[in-house]
């Protein structure tokens, strides 16, 4: 009897939200995609382009895998999801991975059963209100009302914030990034909170960008990046070793214009390994030879897709930040390719 409930728990939680078969790969393979969920649309970061296509730096590390697995970055069915609705998306199935400003947490990994594979952006909560308002600090909020989306950190951040500085506000909750900004530019709330490359992103967007006013502070941690369920060690591996590879190519000087030059091997036995030249790393994840090859000569490396996309010559126009390379005063450090 007691054999017999012990299996029937281990089959319960198998099954259960947030477990995953050990054979995504498989399942990836033979449907021909990755399944790859992002946010509803954030300028710069997950949105489609004027034809459709969705483009942006969430969506390059979703494009990495599928150019990891196929060889082909095209092969990526894109799911919209909301703070709401994303971890249920993954849980269930729907998508493959997630790769839509997320923070890491304990919780996330913990208790809901997902598994980070990486941080691909290093954020942190900011304020932002309209100049007309007249408030140069989060610490001159007090009373405001404060659009808010639910189901995110951000929402519990704000909470803490405002009760450790003993202030009030007033949360006008909202679902998705755009109705935020039509209820914050419609005057429904004195202010916009969420990850501060999310407010540089949404300003970028605004008729009127000079008219409003990202606060200075930054009150959180936000380690955002991609994620996959407990229960696939492989696939979850296959995530993190593409966005690693688009890490470890910017340190290295590997860039889409030289990798085919570089692939034809070096003195550095750590870019030969990287691009598939030397050793068999490739084979260790169940994929090609040139997987990460692929990735930098379809995609980029980090630094390239930065650049296009959020950095400081787009609308975006963001600094590297946190957001360097370790070798230049940020937090990006890639693990060795041996």
């Amino acid at each position: 009897m007691k054999k017999t409930l012990l299996l029937g728990s281990l089959v319960a939680t198998g099954f259960g939200a947030g477990a995953a078969t050990a054979a995504t790969l498989d399942d990836v393979r033979a449907a021909g995609q990755v399944k790859c969920g992002v946010s509803t649309g954030l300028a710069g970061f997950s949105a489609p382009d004027a034809n459709g296509e969705w483009q942006g730096f969430d969506v390059a590390v979703c494009r990495a895998v599928a150019a990891a697995v196929f060889g082909d970055p095209s092969k990526v069915q894109f799911v919209s999801t909301t703070g709401q609705t994303r971890f249920t998306a993954l849980a269930s199935g729907e998508v493959d991975v997630l790769a839509r400003n997320t923070t890491w947490t304990f919780s996330r990994d913990a208790d809901l059963k997902f598994t980070f594979v990486g941080v691909n952006y290093y954020d942190g909560q900011g304020f932002m209100v309209k100049k007309s308002l007249g408030v140069s600090s989060a610490r001159e909020l007090d009373g405001a009302t404060v659009c808010i989306q639910t189901g995110t950190t951000t929402e519990l951040n704000l909470a803490d914030y405002f009760r450790v500085n003993n202030m009030s506000y007033e949360p006008v909750p909202i679902e998705t990034n755009a109705e935020a900004l039509q209820q914050y530019l419609a005057g429904a709330c004195d202010v916009y909170t969420t990850d501060a490359s999310g407010l540089a992103a949404s300003r970028a967007t605004f008729a009127d960008p000079e008219n409003h006013t990202i606060l200075p502070e930054i009150i959180s941690k936000e380690p955002l990046g991609p994620l996959v369920r407990h229960g696939d060690d492989e696939w979850a591996d296959i995530v993190r070793w593409s966005l690693n590879a688009m890490i470890a190519a910017e340190e290295y000087g590997i860039t889409s214009a030289n990798v085919e030059e570089l692939a034809k091997g070096t003195a550095n036995p750590e870019i030969n390994r990287l691009l598939g030249t030397e050793g068999n790393l490739g084979a260790m994840l169940r994929l090609d030879a040139p997987w990460a090859k692929n990735i930098v000569t379809m995609v980029g490396n980090y630094g390239e897709v930065f650049n296009s996309t959020i950095g400081e010559a787009t609308p975006i126009g963001l600094a590297r930040g946190l957001n360097a390379q370790w070798t230049q005063g940020g937090l990006l450090y890639a693990p060795p390719f041996r």
